[in-house]
């Protein structure tokens, strides 16, 4: 099928509000429902199915180290009593003036509040758009405008800072907001309504069509400013079941969560799937890797995620991975930037654990390699399937109805042979329906034949062009004269380094090449920090073409990274991207 331009429904003016929202066209649903990818399942009619079928069992539970967050206590919910929060807290804003269709900002913690708080908003049939802790009053103002938002939750305090009255100060400056809920105790003496007190307005449920928004959610941001994407019931759930279907997600198991529930990892690859499976959810922040271990080892945790520079820590920390107790864990997804097979490899030799490789967005990009679509953990680390692969449709159910096509960057040209890398276009139930427009202000990433432009370039791979290999995303190829330099390549063999605890390749500015390849190292532990001479040696006698190797080295003591833990390359673009001192 053919997408054409993206629906209209994206296109709803929000200086009047969103009302019902639906995103996308009658022949999209009749085509993904036929298929069995869209159903009639919604957020709140799975949760209540949980609730109806075992509600003293337990459901939710938040991080251990709570008290440090927010200064509250940590709390444990079965089905039964997250089901009457949900219930408490959708009537407190009802009697703010939160109705259907209005638009909510979220900004909380990892705690049990904000899934709460998502799930309240949801049985509205409002719109939530959450925001990261991280997010200061920049960010705050200039989104909360984009989309109009009508009410925020938050709470008294994260860390340091005071959110709740940090926002009481800024809602003048967002002309849409009109009321300011909030968690938490520490709370201004007004301008808030407490979400701690009881809720005189009966419960309200109702039928919501799945193909309303339920939530807006942001671009990581890394390049450039956040774009809003707003999603339905439909396509969340469609990236979700792949995320219960790859870990094999039962009732039984246990799910600890470390990713922010505000995108992507989040809410499709956590809070969705916990809903679709009725396993027991628990959630951790801010990422720190001695709770995290101490978590899994007290919860039992089966299942979990964590960024892949966490996980090459714990591998090469020898006293911490002699002290990790992870024998109730099967397998761990990583993502947001490439895996190294080393460690793949390890954690399958060490603990029998096996790590899935993910590759999302929150457009809709929904890649995703366990063992039975690859086998082989180091071939797990490069590759991921191939959707639309007739070798794999019997594996990989869940992503059967994603449509890829690989384009060339410079010609346009539609590749079919592997080992030729080309931008990822992608297609189908997972996909959003379009960026919100402001005006027209917005370009919407699709190509004529209706396929989202990811922006990411992968080439094919395996003896039948069944798998994708990721290699880049556009922006992060420097271009060295007449070469293209993949960052990601880079970065993945001077990971490899013992000097290198981690590592990020940008192009900085050079007269004769246009651009040249610079590295940026956090130096190992304990380890002197390494040399340019030391790199390029080290590149070299593992068969490294010279071009690719570095010209420039920096050494700093962290990377810049957003809330996800990606990378913020235009931050070392910008202190970089000069001619060094003399």
């Amino acid at each position: 099928m053919s997408r054409g331009r993206p629906y209209d429904g994206v296109r709803t003016g929000r200086r009047k509000g969103f009302g019902c929202m639906l995103l996308h066209p009658p022949e999209w649903i009749r085509e993904y429902r036929a298929a069995g990818f869209w159903n009639d399942d919604t957020w709140d009619s799975l949760f209540s199915g949980w609730v109806r079928a075992c509600p003293d069992k337990l459901a939710l539970a938040d991080p251990p180290n709570r008290e440090s967050v927010d200064g509250q206590h940590p709390r444990r919910l079965t089905w039964a009593e997250i089901d009457h929060e949900v219930d408490r807290v959708s009537g407190l804003l009802t009697e703010a003036g939160i109705q259907r269709g209005d638009v909510v900002a979220v900004q909380l913690p990892n705690t049990v509040e904000l899934v709460i708080t998502l799930l309240a908003i949801a049985r509205l049939g409002a719109i939530a758009t959450p925001f990261p802790v991280t997010f200061r009053r920049h960010e705050v103002i200039v989104l909360g405008r984009h989309v109009g938002i009508k009410g925020f939750v938050t709470t008294g305090r994260v860390g340091n800072h005071y959110v709740a009255k940090e926002v009481v100060e800024w809602a003048r400056l967002i002309p849409t907001l009109q009321v300011v809920c909030s968690f938490g105790t520490e709370l201004p003496a007004a301008g808030v309504v407490p979400l701690h007190q009881r809720s005189a307005t009966p419960p309200r449920r109702r039928n919501a069509d799945p193909n309303e928004v339920v939530t807006i959610c942001w671009t990581s941001g890394t390049e450039s400013t956040p774009k809003a994407v707003p999603r339905a019931h439909y396509d969340w759930l469609a990236i979700a079941r792949i995320c219960v279907t790859a870990p094999k997600l039962t009732a039984d198991d246990v799910i600890l969560n470390p990713f922010p529930v505000t995108n992507m990892a989040g809410i499709g690859g956590m809070m969705l799937p916990w809903l679709i499976s009725g396993s027991v959810l628990v959630q951790h922040h801010p990422l720190d890797l001695k709770v995290f271990l101490g978590q899994i080892a007290k919860e039992r945790a089966n299942y979990t995620v964590a960024p892949p520079h966490a996980l090459n820590m714990l591998l090469a920390d020898e006293r911490a991975a002699a002290a990790a107790d992870l024998s109730s864990i099967r397998c761990i997804a990583s993502g947001s930037a490439p895996l190294s097979p080393t460690m793949v490899a390890g954690f399958q030799q060490r603990w029998g654990i096996s790590i899935l490789n993910m590759f999302g967005s929150n457009e809709g990009v929904a890649l995703l390699s366990d063992p039975d679509t690859i086998p082989d953990p180091t071939e797990r680390a490069a590759y991921f399937p191939r959707p639309d692969a007739p070798e794999l449709a019997d594996t990989i159910a869940a992503m059967a109805g994603l449509r890829t096509r690989l384009v060339d960057i410079t010609t346009g040209a539609t590749i079919t042979e592997p080992g030729r890398p080309g931008e990822l276009r992608i297609a189908g139930p997972t996909v959003f329906a379009g960026y919100l427009n402001d005006r027209g202000q917005v370009d919407q990433p699709f190509d004529k034949h209706g396929y989202f432009a990811t922006g990411d370039v992968f080439e094919l791979a395996g003896d039948r062009g069944q798998y994708l290999r990721y290699v880049d995303r556009v922006k992060d190829i420097i271009i060295r004269g007449s070469n293209n330099v993949s960052a990601a390549e880079v970065e993945q063999m001077l990971q490899r380094h013992p000097s290198v605890a981690e590592v990020a390749a940008i192009g900085v500015p050079d007269s004769i090449l246009g651009e040249k390849v610079c590295a940026v190292v956090v130096p190992a532990p304990n380890a002197e920090p390494p040399t340019l001479e030391a790199l390029r040696t080290f590149m070299d006698r593992n068969g490294v073409a010279e071009y690719k190797q570095p010209e420039r080295l920096e050494i700093v003591e962290a990377l810049p990274r957003n809330s996800l833990g990606k990378v913020l390359k235009r931050e070392l673009r910008t202190k970089f991207g000069r001619k060094p001192a003399a």
